[in-house]
């Protein structure tokens, strides 16, 4: 199992480096630079030479480049242009507040797709599938930022029950106000996941529904209940594992915008105010962080596998 994690994670070391190439070039070719925003309007041409040499934009591309990807490696990322602070310290800064959020998301999503993916199959075709099925196909055309705003309008503005501007609580230190913080932007996020999530599980069970050991379990006299628990849902969930583990990458960066919104300190709003600041390590820091963690959650969807498909042969 070592060697195997160990293999994957090689394999996926051009991903990290191709995607390292195209974070610098989006932020390198993006119209407008760090220049105006730093110096103002109408700065004369000595402080925009000056202030050119000491960022190192002078030097070519591929030097840049060089240099940054070396820096990182080490674990620098660089400092901030607006206010001077190592990048790496602003991100830590603000990824226990999105991996809070993200977990809170993904627990919500899985408590409701899993039973209601489970009642749709269990009656294909009928009332309660049309109604799941309807309902999941609702949640996936609701944009998240108008839903996070109307849900500020009521439970915030109208009844005064929750937070509008949530702010970064730790649930070990404060568990009643992490999670009145944490409702609202963890409803928003964790619904738009669990409408995909039981779209994609019912299909995966009623795929399995078909098969022949299914049949053979039927023709025994075995309860169609027991079937689906037993033995349907663990082979159901072995493509379904790869869906959660894309939806919990998705959770991270999707909380961009739920981030925005709620005014939520995460990784996201982080990356928001870097963008309309021209705050280039920053953008890059921040892109490149969510993608190492795209590569983690992808080798840990692969381990899973293992356990909940023992034919699958790691050693080879």
């Amino acid at each position: 199992m070592i060697s195997y994690i160990v293999r994957r994670t090689l394999q996926l070391l051009p991903v990290l480096l191709l995607g390292s190439i195209g974070i610098f070039l989006m932020v390198y070719l993006t119209p407008g630079g760090p220049i105006g925003a730093l110096l103002g309007e109408d700065p004369t041409q000595e402080q925009i030479d000056a202030l050119t040499e000491r960022l190192g934009l002078d030097d070519p591309i591929l030097v840049q480049y060089g240099r940054w990807a070396a820096d990182a490696l080490r674990g620098d990322l660089g400092t901030s242009y607006r206010i001077d602070q190592p990048v790496t310290e602003l991100i830590a800064e603000r990824l226990p507040a999105t991996f809070q959020l993200a977990f809170a998301a993904m627990l919500l999503a899985l408590v409701v797709a899993l039973p209601l993916a489970l009642l749709s199959v269990r009656w294909p075709g009928g009332p309660v599938d049309r109604f799941v099925t309807g309902l999941a196909a609702l949640i996936l055309a609701v944009p998240t930022f108008w839903l996070g705003i109307l849900l500020i309008l009521y439970f915030s503005v109208n009844l005064g029950m929750l937070p509008g501007a949530s702010r970064h609580v730790s649930f070990f230190e404060d568990p009643v106000e992490a999670i009145r913080n944490l409702i609202l932007p963890a409803f928003v996020l964790g619904m738009s996941a669990a409408g995909i999530l039981v779209r994609f599980l019912r299909a995966s069970l009623l795929g399995e529904m078909n098969t022949d050991y299914v049949r053979t379990a039927r023709s025994k006299g075995v309860r169609q209940r027991s079937v689906l628990t037993n033995h349907v849902l663990k082979n159901a969930m072995l493509p379904f594992i790869t869906v959660v583990g894309l939806q919990i990458g998705g959770l991270v960066t999707g909380a961009v915008v739920t981030e925005s919104v709620f005014t939520y300190p995460g990784l996201g709003r982080l990356l928001v105010q870097a963008i309309s600041q021209r705050d280039y390590p920053v953008i890059q820091g921040t892109i490149l962080i969510i993608l190492v963690f795209y590569v983690i959650v992808n080798v840990l969807v692969d381990v899973a596998y293992a356990y909940l498909d023992p034919r699958i042969e790691y050693s080879a």
